[in-house]
This record gives C-alpha cells, sequence and structure tokens, in this order.
C-alpha cells in the first residue's frame, strides 16, 4: 500500500513538472515574440547638412511615419539588436538652421534636389542591424529620393542608464552620397557644377523608446 502510494504522489510530482515546464516555455516564448513599437512624436523634427568640407548648409525636416519595432530580448544582449525602423521626410517641410534663413530655405528647397514634380517624401526603412559594440550598431537600409532608392548605411547608439537593461531613446546618424541619387548639388542651386562638387548630405536624428 505504501508502495502504490509512493508510486502515486511521484507520478503527481512529474505530471505537475511537465505542466509547470510546459507553461514556463509557454510564456517565455510569448515574452519573446512582443514588440516595443515606437510612433513618432508631433513634429519631430531630423537634422541635415549638406557639405563639401569647407561650408556646409544645416536644415531640419518634419519627420513623418516614424516606426521603431523592438523585439523585447530576455537576456543580456544588446536590446537593439533586431530592431526595425522606418521613418519619411516630407522635404517641402525643410528649414534652414541659421544664416540668412529664408534664402538658405529657398536653396536646400531649390526643385530637382530632394523634390519632384510629385513631391515625394524621402523614405528609409531598415534591412539589417549589425552589432558594433555595446549599445552601437550599423543599421543598413534602403533610403528614397525623389522616388529613387538607394542602399545606405547608417550607425545608431542606444542609450540608457548602467542599471537599467532596455534602452530608452537611439541617436540614428550617417551620411549619404547625393551623387548616389544623380544630385549635382552646386548645378541645381549655383547654376554650375564645381571641381569639388557639394555632394555629401548627413543626417542625425533621436528617437525616444520609452
Amino acid at each position: 500500500m505504501n508502495v502504490l502510494k509512493k508510486g502515486m504522489l511521484l507520478g503527481v510530482g512529474l505530471l505537475t513538472v511537465v505542466l509547470v515546464s510546459g507553461y514556463a516555455k509557454s510564456s517565455s516564448k510569448k515574452i519573446t515574440t512582443e514588440e516595443k513599437k515606437v510612433e513618432a512624436t508631433t513634429n519631430k523634427t531630423i537634422n541635415m547638412f549638406v557639405t563639401h568640407g569647407h561650408c556646409s548648409t544645416p536644415f531640419g525636416g518634419v519627420v513623418t511615419k516614424l516606426n521603431v519595432d523592438v523585439p523585447v530580448r530576455l537576456d543580456a544582449g544588446n536590446p537593439l539588436e533586431n530592431m526595425n525602423i522606418s521613418f519619411e521626410v516630407d522635404p517641402n517641410s525643410f528649414r534652414a538652421c541659421r544664416g540668412d534663413e529664408a534664402d538658405l530655405t529657398a536653396r536646400i528647397k531649390t526643385p530637382g534636389v530632394f523634390i519632384n514634380e510629385a513631391n515625394e517624401s524621402i523614405t528609409f526603412k531598415t534591412t539589417n542591424v549589425y552589432v558594433m559594440g555595446v549599445d552601437w550598431y550599423q543599421v543598413n537600409g534602403k533610403m528614397s529620393i525623389k522616388g529613387v532608392e538607394r542602399e545606405v548605411k547608417f550607425f545608431a547608439t542606444g542609450i540608457r542608464n548602467v542599471d537599467e537593461s532596455m534602452s530608452k531613446s537611439l541617436v540614428l546618424q550617417g551620411q549619404v552620397n547625393l551623387l548616389d541619387w544623380g544630385i549635382d548639388y552646386d548645378k541645381l542651386v549655383n547654376g554650375q557644377s564645381s571641381d569639388v562638387p557639394t555632394k555629401w548630405l548627413y543626417l542625425n536624428m533621436k528617437i525616444e523608446l520609452s
């Protein structure tokens, strides 16, 4: 009788372990598939400037349809490793940040530079993310300017306190070659090409994740 009772107790114990283990696995799987979604705040701005070394034209633009999807991690790895970022920028919203703002704004918004007849937005969407170091990432993606899509590479830095496992914000920054889109800035803006063409467009944007 005692043997039978012990056998029954052992069976119940094993069944309990199996059920708890299955529940834990199910719960763990559910957590890892959750995503932290971030949407654009009103009038979110991206900072940009065009330069060829000895001078620059800084300006900002309004970001729309900003989305950041960050799968939740249960380990101690870089929390933004599998993030996906996408956003749009309306080039009609560009505004110079210094100097003769009206004149510089008009130059940046010269038809053919960033604005075409269809008034298409500048768009970006992540294709791959690589970890470069602690909270430091290389973000590859596709950027479209005037409807022309090109592969680009940016870098992102996650910002968090030492006691936090999840980044509260990230800074996305990088540069693209305007000549990849056939944009001769000097010719379009100043009427003639330069021996040292103005070709670099730099971008910088801080995104709050909390």
